[in-house]
């Protein structure tokens, strides 16, 4: 089964010629004789061999067998626990703000941390094969990201927005996989177009804001006016969805019996996600505390 999530579409053994439409992997011989010891074909196993040693393609790879919901679970525990971990770390080591003056090391916190979460977020995207370190570097740089920004938030806004948008968050992903298994939603091609189309407009339109805020000609999409409330409703309902795509992948990718690395793939999406949600959800708070 082919997906237009950009970071599920770079696992092979997802999208595998030997799916079927349900992700569910196919087997020769549906209904036929299976081949067996002493047929045509099949060789006495005393005869087979390893390779030669020392050539290239003789070492056999280890299998860990195919992904499970625990090991999802296991590994968006540590992705999840290293941006939490790292973002406390930032909020405490780095100097308070007095008398509203910011220090260099919280900006460059925020500023370097989300520069790195980003690149690495394109990199794990569209790698086709998941590297665990880069998933848990991506983790540790968005945590460093977040960390400075909370604290600028709780700050200028106070009133419990950081908490607040920390229990929202939690909630949305409760209420978004309760959702996906009671109602059985199935995710159609079209819904993911849609979704991975709308997420690109939204890191576009961030990038456009970003270049004409160097110019002093910011137009407020992400601010804290009117524009900047619709942007972050936007983009929390958007990272509910992105969440129903990975609870997707997730599902076909246990069906399908992909290896068990890819559950590092999984646990990298629903970080993104998460993250996503949080963001636009502490700025709709901050909005909202604000007036």
């Amino acid at each position: 089964m082919q997906s237009n999530n950009p970071v599920f579409r770079r696992s092979e053994e997802f999208n595998a010629p030997g799916s079927n439409a349900y992700g569910n992997q196919t087997y020769a011989g549906n209904g036929s004789a299976h081949q067996g010891f002493g047929q045509t074909g099949y060789s006495d196993p005393a005869t087979w061999g390893t390779g030669t040693p020392g050539r290239p393609g003789t070492v056999p790879t280890v299998d860990r067998g195919p992904m499970t919901i625990d090991s999802v679970v296991q590994k968006t525990a540590i992705s999840l626990g290293l941006v939490i971990v790292a973002a406390l770390a930032t909020w405490v080591l780095t100097p308070d703000i007095e008398n509203g003056q910011i220090s260099g090391g919280l900006v460059a916190a925020v500023t370097l941390g989300s520069l790195g979460a980003f690149v690495l977020s394109m990199v794990n995207s569209f790698k086709r094969v998941i590297s665990p370190a880069l998933v848990m570097a991506f983790a540790v740089l968005e945590g460093v990201a977040l960390g400075g920004l909370s604290k600028l938030f709780d700050v200028q806004f106070g009133d419990g927005v950081v908490s607040g948008a920390v229990i929202g968050t939690f909630a949305a992903f409760a209420g978004t996989l309760a959702a996906y298994k009671v109602f059985d939603i199935k995710v159609g091609n079209k819904f993911r177009m849609f979704v991975i189309a709308a997420v690109f407009g939204m890191i576009g339109l961030s990038l456009m804001e970003l270049v004409l805020s160097m110019f002093s000609a910011s137009i407020g999409l992400f601010g804290f006016g009117t524009l900047g409330m619709l942007t972050a409703i936007v983009g929390l309902a958007l990272g509910v969805f992105m969440l129903v795509l990975d609870f997707d992948f997730v599902e076909q990718g246990i069906a399908n019996r992909i290896p068990e690395q890819e559950s590092w793939r999984a646990a990298f999406a629903m970080t993104v996600s998460l993250v996503w949600i949080y963001t636009n959800l502490l700025r709709l708070l901050a909005i909202f505390s604000d007036n």
